[in-house]
């Protein structure tokens, strides 16, 4: 979820109770707003009465803990934050009390995400909705609203996200102040943003800001600038985005914000970086460079260090970008911050693509795809775990229900021999009874059984089937290409001419922006819509496989050799023609495509299906670093005598242009990417 960032109103007006001992819950009222953007100021301030604070009230010792989990966080010490949250949840549960425990759990929420864990950070922001819903805390209960409108975002779920944001705006004005009013509306701008509604954006940002002047407060007109910032961004005013962020930084750094004046310096490159001006974009990212490096921001060093590089390719200093990219990515890569490592090298690979460094191109697209394959891999095995332990869960479930038959069962046989020693005239009767209810126990059992065999055989079905597109997964194909004979000869079709078996391997292109800007919803959207048209386009004979996260990989028994190309044009054809539906938006996407025949025997001796594969992998990435929208297909090899295998397969582009592999180029004939509403 995006951060509840709240910004600090100036404390050179004297407080109300500036002549007067502020109470504990007035200084810490003060600290909570200092900490949203100074947390640096607030931890020293937070540790001075924390002594105090635990003596103290319930509620202002809740108060305290969850500021000293702010401050923590905030300063990067994660794991005295997580501890901090815990005894925080502890204290409420043992304290009964609804408001500390919800604080507790949405502090939580916000470092599981920070980590990545998106379901466990829902999860603790909903049921701290639910606890906080139960006070009478304006406060927590509008900022804990936000949060839940966030996660609901987060999913992908914009109606139930723009629906929980407009209560807590319903809230807000019954019960809230300027400040209270200042959260929500900028939350609902930034919520419009990602429904990419600009102009509704823009007019929660106008009421904010009439609120912010309100509040007289700078911090949060910085935060309302730098929302500003990314509407204006999106909807191509970079102009105006350039504006707002300069506006920004000046408020920022008025107040002492170090780690938000640090990110606008990195947002302020990016924007110079859209409008292509490579000398102010590198000039902000050195100045974020200095200014993340000085407050520890590890991955604002390694953004602006993205951005820097960046600036440098644009203008031709190929080895001065790569060197600040690299750097950049070797940051990315000791966080273990995998997902956003993934995107980092999807644009490496396109700044050096733009750069002419074609071969560079392919090496970053290759990293980022082995990736990309790593954490499909792992939400596989995820989505299998969880649906074992259902199945366990199941299976359990009906074990304890079959021993609770069993001891009904002996306790009749107990109550039988008593009835046995006071009445021998009703024995009959008993065994009849007692045969009633072990048919009716065989009968259930036999339904059990019938259940555990069902069940035995969904497993079986999810095991080889993507759950997503209902294609072939990735181990069923590994598994059938290890009984497949790759060597056993296909003969001659009807009209005479040599039949093989052929790979394909399909990537969506700018698969990542589709996600990026129309949500993970409109990505699955458009994985099933191309599944279903490999079905359309292929044989049914045709084996088709989810490969990895935007990759599909088609096995073809049989096929003409001469055939391959127009099955090339015609995949890249037909899913440029197909139109993919969501929310009101129509969709139109390419792939980049590499294939071969198989087997491939260069110098006589069939490779194995692995090798293959990858060699129809780098076909696939010369593809992409050649332009996209485009098949480049490996038929052959030619004076093999002169190279090796290994040669060709460090750098299947340079073999190709020594004459050692024979390829062919197919062109897709439509637009790369198409959107409209």
């Amino acid at each position: 979820m995006a951060s509840l960032l709240l910004a600090a109103p100036l404390l050179a007006a004297s407080p109300a109770w500036a002549d007067a001992t502020p109470s504990l819950t007035e200084r810490l009222a003060d600290i909570r707003e200092i900490n949203r953007f100074t947390p640096e100021r607030a931890l020293p301030m937070l540790l001075k009465i924390e002594a105090e604070a635990r003596a103290a009230s319930v509620e202002e010792t809740g108060e305290m803990l969850a500021q000293l989990c702010v401050a923590y966080q905030k300063v990067g010490k994660q794991e005295l934050a997580l501890a901090t949250c815990d005894e925080l949840i502890a204290f409420g549960r043992a304290h009964k009390d609804n408001g500390a425990l919800a604080k507790g759990l949405v502090r939580k929420g916000y470092i599981k995400y920070d980590q990545n864990d998106l379901v466990a950070s829902h999860d603790l922001v909903w049921e701290a909705e639910r606890l906080a819903n139960t006070t009478d805390d304006v406060e927590l209960r509008v900022r804990v609203g936000v949060s839940a409108a966030e996660s609901f975002a987060e999913d992908g779920n914009f109606p139930h996200a723009l629906e929980k944001m407009q209560a807590t705006l319903a809230y807000t004005r019954q019960h809230g102040g300027p400040v209270h009013l200042v959260i929500v509306l900028n939350s609902l701008a930034r919520l419009y943003r990602q429904m990419r509604e600009y102009d509704k954006g823009f007019e929660a940002l106008d009421e904010a800001l009439v609120a912010a002047e309100k509040a007289n407060s700078p911090g949060r007109l910085a935060t309302l600038k730098g929302t500003e910032y990314g509407l204006a961004v999106e909807s191509g005013q970079l102009e105006r985005a350039l504006k707002a962020q300069t506006a920004a930084l000046a408020l920022e750094r008025q107040i002492g914000a170090h780690a938000m004046a640090a990110r606008s310096l990195i947002n302020l490159s990016d924007c110079y970086l859209r409008m292509r001006d490579y000398a102010h974009a590198a000039a902000y990212a050195n100045q974020a460079i200095a200014a993340s490096a000085a407050i520890n921001y590890e991955n604002g060093v390694a953004t602006a260090r993205i951005n820097l590089g960046q600036a440098y390719l644009a203008t031709g200093r190929l080895a001065e970008g790569k060197r600040s990219f690299e750097a950049g990515l070797a940051s990315y890569e000791k966080s273990g911050d995998k997902p956003e490592l993934q995107t980092v090298l999807a644009e490496y690979g396109e700044a050096l693509e733009r750069a002419g460094d074609y071969a560079g191109a392919v090496k970053a697209y290759h990293r980022e795809r082995g990736l990309s394959n790593e954490l499909f891999e792992k939400r596989r095995q995820k989505a299998m775990l969880e649906l074992q332990q259902k199945y366990d869960a199941d299976k359990k479930q009906r074990q304890i229900e079959l021993l609770e038959r069993e001891n009904q069962v002996k306790s009749v046989e107990i109550d039988n021999r008593r009835l046995q020693q006071r009445v021998w005239w009703l024995l009959a009767v008993v065994f009849a009874l007692a045969s009633v209810v072990v048919g009716l126990l065989y009968r259930k059992v036999r339904h059990a059984n019938a259940q555990l065999y069902l069940k035995n055989q969904e497993l079986k079905q999810q095991s080889v089937r993507d759950p997503l597109t209902g294609l072939y997964n990735r181990r069923h194909f590994q598994d059938f290409m290890r009984n497949h004979r790759a060597d056993e000869k296909r003969g001659a079709g009807t009209s005479g001419e040599e039949m093989v078996s052929a790979l394909f391997l399909m990537d969506v292109d700018h698969f990542k922006h589709i996600n990026d800007t129309w949500g993970h919803g409109a990505g699955d959207a458009v994985l099933i819509r191309i599944a279903e048209s490999l079905r359309e386009i292929l044989r049914e004979t045709d084996m088709i496989v989810r490969w990895g996260g935007e990759e599909f990989l088609a096995f073809l028994p049989a096929i003409p050799k001469s055939g391959l190309d127009e099955v090339a044009r015609r995949l890249l054809n037909g899913i440029s023609e197909t139109s993919i539906e969501f929310q009101g938006t129509t969709l139109n996407v390419n792939v980049s495509i590499g294939y071969a025949p198989y087997p491939l025997a260069p110098g006589g001796k069939p490779l194995p299906w692995e090798r293959a594969v990858n060699l129809v992998d780098m076909a696939l990435y010369m593809a992409k670093g050649h332009g996209r929208n485009r098949a480049y297909g490996v038929r052959g090899f030619a004076n093999f005598g002169k190279t090796s295998m290994e040669e060709i397969e460090q750098n299947l582009e340079q073999a190709w242009r020594a004459g050692f592999v024979e390829m062919a180029i197919v062109t897709g004939g439509y637009p790369d990417l198409r959107a409209s509403a």
